[in-house]
């Protein structure tokens, strides 16, 4: 599924099907997607990350010798659920202007988390480790930040919820969501689809078994990992015809050195000479390195104001990668200047601070006896 994201346009494009023959014996295989703008100009070829073939669910119990096909918590997954089996009966769980919906136009990711059952109301930090059924998660959409309540995942065989299953979770085994709380005796509360919206579902005891709960088809649902890749860039100062592709990529930073002199080691994927390193709007000194690392000098903090003297508060600036044609790729993290005052007194003829500086800067001259460096990932 390809999805753009803009400030005031958000559209998607669905593949609708996709066939592997059975001679096929391939383990994995990648997407790729050519994008030609209107006039013919080809704005570049993207892959996706490696894609494993599953042929069919697996029929074995699972367990954590083989975790090729067991979920972890904190990756990501979909939720579809099949009415009787039929291929156009399909409703993917999805989230449109703010509230949960079983769409048949298109499914969205969610990270699958395990929460602390031991934790009070409404707080529920997620946890390591594979899912089992029994256990309690938390789906949180990917694209919006929206969240469902923590919930009780299940397995299901026969239309039914066991309820003393714990084995771990496969990929595209059924599985039924109960939300926590009920009488006693009963059969639970269960995430349910009804045509296109999501309600709650109350299931029935089992007269014969008194470890499963009866499901309608609605409250089945088959589960299946997800990858997504996004790809950031911007043409707005860029008059370049070469293709945006392949986007460079940054998947950590290295500092080295501090006081005046300070580099960072930008290490990620597609880099190459061409490349400089921008923190804010000021361009630093970058030399290549391999088509997974470039380092750069850090800028010296005057850059980022006059009165960097008297800063009192750490400055924070994006890092991003330019092309030497203009074409701009933002990234996800950013640097920290923090500053560190000396005790001692400025030299003579050193500017007053600001009329709003506290009692200290008031009587005392501080200046920058070095400045430390921080770095953060924005999430």
């Amino acid at each position: 599924m390809l999805r753009e994201r803009d400030s005031a346009l958000r559209e998607f494009g669905c593949a609708k099907t996709l066939y592997i023959s059975d001679a096929d014996k391939r383990k994995h295989f990648r997407l790729v997607l050519r994008l030609v703008l209107r006039g013919g100009r080809e704005l570049g070829t993207f892959h996706s990350r490696l894609i494993k073939v599953i042929s069919k669910p697996s029929q074995k119990k699972q367990s954590l010798k083989n975790t090729d096909l067991c979920i972890s918590s904190g990756s990501k997954v979909s939720l579809f659920n099949r009415l009787r089996s039929q291929t156009v009966s399909t409703r993917y769980l999805s989230v449109e202007d703010g509230d949960f919906v079983a769409s048949a136009r298109q499914w969205a990711a969610f990270t699958l988390h395990l929460a602390d059952e031991h934790c009070s109301q409404g707080d529920f930090p997620p946890r390591e480790g594979y899912v089992h059924y029994g256990s309690l998660v938390q789906l949180i959409c990917t694209i919006t930040g929206i969240t469902l309540p923590p919930m009780i995942i299940r397995k299901v065989a026969k239309q039914c919820a066991l309820l003393d299953v714990d084995e771990p979770i496969s990929q595209l085994h059924k599985c039924a969501f109960q939300f926590p709380g009920g009488p006693p005796g009963g059969g639970g509360t269960y995430l349910c689809l009804a045509t296109e919206k999501v309600v709650q579902f109350q299931a029935s005891p089992c007269p014969k078994e008194a470890n499963k709960a009866l499901l309608n088809d609605s409250s089945c649902w088959t589960i299946i990992g997800t990858e997504s890749v996004e790809f950031s860039f911007s043409t707005s100062l860029a008059c370049t015809r070469e293709p945006v592709t392949p986007v460079p990529l940054i998947s950590t930073l290295e500092l080295s050195g501090g006081g005046d002199v300070a580099t960072l080691e930008l290490h990620g994927e597609n880099l190459h000479a061409g490349l400089k390193v921008w923190f804010g709007e000021v361009e630093a000194e970058t030399m290549y390195r391999s088509p997974r690392s470039l380092v750069c000098v850090v800028p010296d903090v005057a850059a980022f104001g006059s009165d960097w003297r008297w800063l009192r508060t750490p400055i924070t600036v994006p890092v991003s990668l330019v092309r030497a044609d203009g074409l701009f790729y933002p990234s996800a993290f950013s640097f920290t200047y923090t500053p560190e005052y000396s005790v001692r007194s400025g030299p003579p003829g050193a500017s007053a601070p600001a009329a709003d500086a506290d009692a200290l800067l008031e009587s005392i001259h501080h200046e920058f006896t070095r400045t430390n460096f921080h770095l953060f990932i924005q999430t």
